[in-house]
Order: structure tokens, then sequence, then C-alpha cells
């Protein structure tokens, strides 16, 4: 790897036209060292270096060379940055480009075998060189990371006298990172950041360096700050997508069906910041069909505004979905779009996709159509006013006629008749929303109610979920379903073994049955109202498997549906855009399909789980936070988990949890019974089992980790329980 003389700026390192022309020409320099060296640059220059790097990558200028732009039909740079994107049928590793102003879909590329593909997760970038082969398939083989996780510690800079620490938002992180003066210059207290780990001696203790400020942590927003930059949720849209969210136009009626003198309202809760849904119902006039319904669902026509293959298109895949806290939205589509005009206000002319919806008088659908048109929202609603007036029609007053609320009333309860005949699986789990102030600060946690209005919007989005996996499956097109598997043995078997130790009648799951989320529902009526019930609840959820998007149909187990698919949320869900394309494209070839579906699929799954690990994570930082200043107060608590280090407890209003660690349990030798959920004393006997009320002290609090500590207060003891003590592993415990 021999480096011919470079230019150098004045600080000894190469001009950054001279380091591009550098990497072109030797793609395996893959670290620091290896550059450095080729420039004659000592250990001192390796920060800037790095730095230079970075930029680089960003800047996507070492993929562009001097052009900037694909001509139709040139050929491939001989580097680009990639992500990974799922895996072909065979289990090989693809990659797609994160950038691709070509005409088309981003085309897919299978990693080198020499490629470690396995250690690259779904979503992680790499900068890689393109390898045509002698069949004529371009492969990619792997350079450098991009962008990851690794090397990087976001948390709270904390100063000492020396210059200051750093103390990681990740809970599993539990060392504490030195910055020296100079790598903290400017850096106040408290304040939030993201920083870059630097090599140590072996024994030297960890070091980073500030690279990004976020802002103060008992600032307004810190939290969830804190959280976006701690799972690096993309946030900041490139420019060519503002630029095209920026230029897109409302649409007239031309082509499209005229729905606007059509009562359609939105509803949503109180703090939503996009409608991109709207209803409508009104009894059959079909005399074939008495007691029927149609009902219409008209959802925002995303697909009308982001064209495949634009930069619109490529960074709404690259982000998934949107993801919500407390505070803000982090969209997936600029505002320009979901709050503007793909946004159903009230009064305005908006483009959409309609599902017509027929029912009978049992909540069976005989039939549907799809079809493009322009809406006018009659009115933007919320679940509690709609509830409240169908509850109070002569108090609570609601914009909209009260024949057209008994209709969307009278059309859900057939809908909600049929999903209790089907079986759907009916959990009764608490959700919790976040009080703010007028400064956007936090002052409680409280329980969030569920109302039928939100069950009447949810009944009339499954019906269309169902009808636009039906419709692709009728036209033969590919189709991204919602997927929900049948729960694993062996999670069964440990919720079987729990239900036989709480030893309520009947509450039991016997062995041999056939699972269907009917016979879960029997289990949770024969708990509803015992103490036991929240566990209960609990436990069904966690023996359930996770949903995720397929193009390969198994059934939604949880609905008992035999097909279905995401339509009704395409400003927030890429799946959803996905449908939408494949329902309204004029040719019979959808916009994509095969090895490219699936890989799409396997990307957007992830990002939906790390949007939900984003939620429950700053859910838990403001509980902590509100916590803060209750160290020492006891509450009435209940087990929800437990381990051989512990068990874990919520307290019931806020929905907070914490770890009760065995360490201050009362002094004896304690065994950890997993299968049944239990430590067990083996001296006196006491045991903890999960479901017991407890009453704890709150003992420490960690705003950043959003960790709680209790300990159990020595009066607080579990009812008795028959037990076997020679059964679990043994644990030690101190005192």
């Amino acid at each position: 790897m021999g480096a011919r003389p470079n230019p150098r700026t004045r600080g000894g390192l190469p001009a950054p036209e001279a380091l591009l022309e550098f990497l072109r020409d030797n793609p395996e320099a893959a670290g620091t060292r290896e550059i450095a060296r080729a420039f004659g640059l000592g250990p001192a220059d390796h920060p800037a270096l790095r730095r230079m790097l970075r930029n680089i990558a960003q800047s996507s200028e070492l993929v562009r060379g001097g052009d900037r732009r694909f001509a139709a039909g040139a050929s491939l740079p001989e580097m680009m940055q990639v992500e990974r994107n799922g895996s072909d049928a065979d289990g090989v590793p693809l990659v797609r480009p994160v950038s691709w102003p070509g005409p088309g879909e981003a085309p897919l590329f299978r990693l080198a075998e020499s490629a470690a593909g396995d250690e690259l997760p779904e979503g992680a970038r790499v900068l890689a060189k393109l390898i045509r082969r002698d069949s004529g398939e371009t492969e990619a083989e792997p350079v450098r990371r991009l962008g990851t996780q690794e090397g990087r510690v976001v948390g709270v800079f904390r100063r000492t006298q020396d210059g200051g620490e750093i103390v990681p938002a990740d809970r599993r992180d539990r060392g504490e990172y030195r910055v020296l003066g100079h790598d903290a210059a400017g850096v106040p207290d408290s304040e939030l950041v993201v920083a870059e780990v630097l090599p140590t001696r072996r024994f030297g203790g960890k070091r980073a360096r500030v690279v990004e400020r976020l802002g103060s942590a008992e600032g307004p927003g810190s939290i969830s700050r804190l959280t976006i930059a701690a799972l690096d949720i993309p946030s900041e849209f490139p420019h060519e997508a503002l630029a095209e969210a920026a230029a897109a136009q409302p649409v007239d009626a031309a082509g499209r069906a005229d729905l606007r003198e059509l009562a359609l309202v939105t509803i949503d809760g109180e703090d939503a910041r996009d409608f991109d849904d709207a209803v409508w119902a009104e009894p059959d006039d079909d005399p074939h069909n008495r007691g029927g319904w149609h009902i219409i669902v008209a959802i925002a026509d995303v697909s009308h505004y982001v064209i495949p293959g634009s930069a619109l298109d490529r960074e709404a895949q690259y982000r998934g979905n949107s993801v919500y806290f407390p505070d803000r939205v982090v969209p997936m589509l600029p505002e320009a779009l979901s709050n503007d005009l793909c946004s159903l206000k009230p009064g305005e002319d908006r483009a959409c996709v309609v599902a017509h919806l027929w029912i009978d008088a049992s909540g069976r659908k005989r039939r549907h159509r799809f079809e493009r048109a322009l809406m006018r929202s009659a009115a933007r609603l919320t679940y509690e006013a709609v509830q409240a007036a169908r509850d109070h029609p002569t108090g609570a007053v609601v914009p909209l006629m009260p024949e057209r609320l008994d209709a969307l009333y009278g059309a859900f309860a057939v809908l909600d008749r049929a999903r209790r005949a089907r079986g759907a699986l009916e959990l009764d789990l608490a959700e919790h929303r976040v009080v703010l102030d007028e400064e956007r600060q936090p002052i409680a946690v409280v329980p969030r109610h569920r109302l039928d209005s939100h069950r009447l919007i949810e009944e009339f989005m499954i019906l269309a979920n169902v009808a636009a996996a039906e419709e692709l499956e009728a036209r033969h097109l590919p189709c991204m379903y919602r997927v929900h598997d049948a729960p694993d043995p062996a999670k069964l078997d440990a919720l079987r073994d729990f239900l036989d130790e709480l030893g309520i009648p009947g509450l039991a799951l016997a062995k041999g049955q056939v699972i269907r989320p009917a016979l879960f529902n029997r289990i949770l009526e024969q708990a509803r109202g015992t103490q036991e019930a929240p566990i209960v609840n609990e436990l069904v959820l966690r023996s359930q498997a996770q949903a995720a998007y397929s193009p390969n149909n198994i059934g939604h187990f949880g609905l008992a549906l035999a097909r279905y698919a995401h339509f009704t949320s395409p400003i927030r869900r890429y799946a959803d855009l996905v449908v939408h394309r494949a329902l309204t494209t004029a040719a019979r070839r959808p916009p994509i399909g095969g090895e490219a579906l699936a890989a799409v699929a396997d990307h957007i799954s992830m990002t939906e789980r790390r949007a939900a690990a984003a939620e429950r994570a700053a859910l838990d930082r403001y509980r902590a936070t509100l916590l803060g200043g209750a160290v020492g107060t006891v509450y009435e608590a209940r087990i929800t988990g437990v381990a051989a280090f512990g068990f874990f407890v919520s307290l019931p209003e806020s929905g907070a949890d914490g770890l009760v660690p065995v360490s201050t349990l009362p002094s004896d030798y304690y065994d950890h019974d997993a299968r049944r959920h239990r430590l067990v004393g083996r001296r006196y006997g006491r045991k903890f089992a999960l479901g017991d009320a407890v009453t704890v002290r709150l003992a420490e609090v960690d705003p950043v980790g959003g960790r709680l500590l209790f300990r159990l207060e020595e009066e607080s003891f579990a009812r008795p329980r028959v037990t076997d003590p020679r059964r679990g592993r043994g644990l030690r415990r101190r005192r």
C-alpha cells in the first residue's frame, strides 16, 4: 500500500482532496493507523485524522467521485456506502446503497463470502468495495464500518478538577469515562453529550472525548434528546429529502373520487401531532344486507408524494417508522408532509386512499373496494370528546351530527361482536402517559384509560388492514404482511407452571390443547378481578411471539386472522407505504417484491423494535426523574420479575419498576427457582414470588439510565406457598 507524495495542510495533515484520492486508490486501508502510516503522521495526529475520515464518510464524497451523480446506465463506482438489509433465500447477507441517485429502485448486493455478514447487524452501514464477479453479479466487500455505536458513549458530563467524566445513559454500562481538561473545554456541568471512546492502556481506565453537545440534562426535552442519541435514531433529514418535501404541492380532484361532501372525521389522542386516518359509516342500503354497514376508512395518500427511489423514499425506508416521545416526534417524513400535506386537517382538501368496506350484521366483511380520492375532514375529534358525547349526548358537544356519531358506534358494535366471536386475544395491560407542564417538564406519569372510542378506531383500522391484504392476494401481488406467530412451546411450559402454582380454580393451561387466542382469553377472564390479574396478563403477553413484517404470510395469531397487513398509517410506518404503492400501482407489477421486499421487511422490523425500545427507555427516564426527590419513600408494590440476583417490583399508579437486590433481602441463603419464578430462603423458608405484594422503600434513583433500586421493608412478607427447597439454583447471600 505505497503512498505517493500528497499535499499537506499547515497542520501536517493531508488535504481533504489528497485523502480522498488516497482512499479511492487504496480501499484496503481499513484503519486510522494504516492511513496515518502512509502519510507519515504520528499518534498525535490520529484524532484529527479520524475526524477527517468521519466527515468524508458523512459527506459521501468518496462515493460520488468528481461527477457527483450517476447517469442512466453508468457503471457503479468502485466504493459506496451500503446498509445491511436482510438476507437472501440462502441466508447470504444483503446490503443496499445508502444513496442511490440512479434510475429506479436502489439495487441489493450480496456481501462477499470473505465478509463477516453475521457480525454486521441489521441497519448497520459500511463503506464497501463493489466487486464485479465473472457471473455478472456485483458483490460488496466491507472496508470500514460507518456510524455505528462502537467507540461511542452517550451520557451526562460531570465536571471534575482535572476535566470531567461521563455517566453513560446505557444502564448496562456501569463504568464512568474520564474526559481530560483539553477534551472537555467549554463543556458545562450536567451537559448531555456524545463522546468518542479513546484507546487507553490496559489498566488505565476508560477515557473519552466529547464530540457533540446535546444541551443541559435538566432542560426541557433533555430526556428525548438523550434517548434519541443513545439509540442512534436518525433525527436530521438530508437536504435532498427536505427539498423534495418542500416542493410538494396539493392535489385536485382530477382522476380521483371526490369525497369532500362526506362527513369524514379524524379521531385521535389529545396530544396527536399527525392525522392520517379518517372514518365514516352508515347503515348499508342493500336490502340483501339487513343490519349491515358501509364503512369508509380514508388514509392520507403518502404514496402520491413519496416516489420509489427518491431521496424522501430512501430516508423513509432508512428510518422505517416515526418514533414518539411525550414531548416530540422523530418523524419518518419531513413536517412539510407529515404535519401538512399528508395530515388530514379539518376543512383542507387532502389526497387520500380510501377503503370502502361492507360488513353484514354479524360483522363479517362481504366486500371491499379501494380507490384514490380527494377528501375534506369535517372535524378533528379526540377520543375523550367522542366518548363523552356518546356517554352524555345532552351534555358533551362535538362538531358532528348525532346520527353520524351513532352510525360510527353502530358499526363498531357489530365489529366488536365479530372480534369476540373469532377469539382475538383480549389482554388487559396497564398503559401510562407522561403529563408535561407548559415548559415541557414532566409533572406526573398517570394511567392511560382505554375507551370504547379507542376500540372503535382500532376495529375500523383492523378491518381495512385485512381488506388490504386480501386485495393484494386477489391481484396476485406481493404483500408486506404483518405476521404474528403462535407462542413458543417453551414459553407455554413456563406459563403453565406459574398458573399451576397459583392454584386458582379454572386457572390452568392443560397440555395437549390446540393453542388458540381464545384459550388465553379464558385464562384472562378467570383471573379478572383477582390480585393476580395484572401479572397473569403480563405473563400471557410474555408468552407470545413478537409481531414482525414479512412477505411470507403465516397469519396473525393475536388477532386470530388468517391474513393481515398494515395499510392505515403511511405517514409513520414504511410498511403501510409499501402496501399503498402496491394497491395504487397502475401496472400489474408492484414497485417492490422478491428479495428486495424481504430485505425491507427485515429492516423495518428492526427499526420498529428500536422505536419501541426508545419509547420504553424514555418513559423509564421520565419516571426516574419524577422520583428523584422521593428517595426514602415507602411504597406498596408487586413483584413483576424474579432473577437470581433479586426481584423486580412495579408501583401500580405510575408503573415505575425497579430492582430489589438479593443482597438486601432478610439474611438467608436464597435459591432461585426459575421454573416457578421465585426466590426461596433455605433457612427460614421466606418466599418472594412473581405476583406477590410487597412493601418497599426507594433506595436509589438513576435518572440518566432510568434505573430505580428498592429495599424490602422488614415487615413485608410474601404470602405462604408450598415449596420444595431442593429445587432451583443455590445463591449465596451476604451477611
